[in-house]
């Protein structure tokens, strides 16, 4: 049995150990995981930037990586409590982008402002609890390679945008995009799309 197994079937040892990286109803790890645990389990290329106001809720039992050439820039939250985070290379990361795992961003994507994408969901069919007592859902968000995402949009879970997308600012998307596509609205649609046979973009 692993070490991992075994403090998930102890209870007791389980909240103990929760409680060592994360105070009692935080998000934040404790810094001394930050510095001393964290470097041993994610994966962060030399070459890329995280800006010094950036939050990083990461801890060490979900991965997260961060791929050559990518920047996350200042005042944005990056969380794996509940899911792993994966940022390809040359990846623009915007000012006040949120982002929740599971979530994976492909190669040279760029996220504009004050994006929000979350992978997870919180449970609310009990009205005998309230819904931060209440079980979560996870359902992964992938963001391929090339695309662009507008300022202020918004991204749910389970949503795929696929290779070479833009979604315009403000949008919020609630359904997968499929790969060259521009999408608008909210919820979003699609409205042009790249036809490779006249390699122009069409109305859809």
């Amino acid at each position: 049995m692993s070490i991992v197994t075994f403090i998930k079937s102890n209870v007791a040892l389980k909240k103990f150990v929760h409680y060592m990286l994360i105070p009692r109803g935080q998000a934040r790890p404790r810094l001394w995981v930050k510095w001393f645990l964290n470097p041993f389990f994610h994966k962060v290329s030399r070459k890329s930037t995280i800006r010094w106001n950036t939050r990083m809720d990461v801890l060490p039992f979900n991965k997260f990586s961060l791929g050559e050439g990518s920047t996350i820039e200042d005042y944005c939250t990056v969380n794996n409590g509940v899911g792993d985070v994966h940022i390809g290379s040359h990846s623009r990361i915007g000012i006040s982008n949120v982002i929740i795992g599971p979530v994976s961003i492909g190669n040279h994507v760029i996220l504009a402002q004050n994006i929000v994408m979350s992978g997870l969901n919180h449970g609310y069919e009990d009205i005998e609890k309230p819904i931060h007592l209440q079980p979560v859902s996870m359902n992964p968000i992938v963001i391929e390679d090339d695309s662009w995402i507008g300022a202020n949009a918004v991204i749910t879970a389970g949503v795929t945008i696929g290779k070479h997308c833009v979604v315009a600012a403000g949008a919020v998307v609630t359904k997968s995009i499929p790969p060259y596509s521009i999408a608008v609205g909210n919820p979003a649609r699609v409205i042009k799309q790249y036809d490779f046979q006249t390699k122009e973009w069409k109305k859809v």
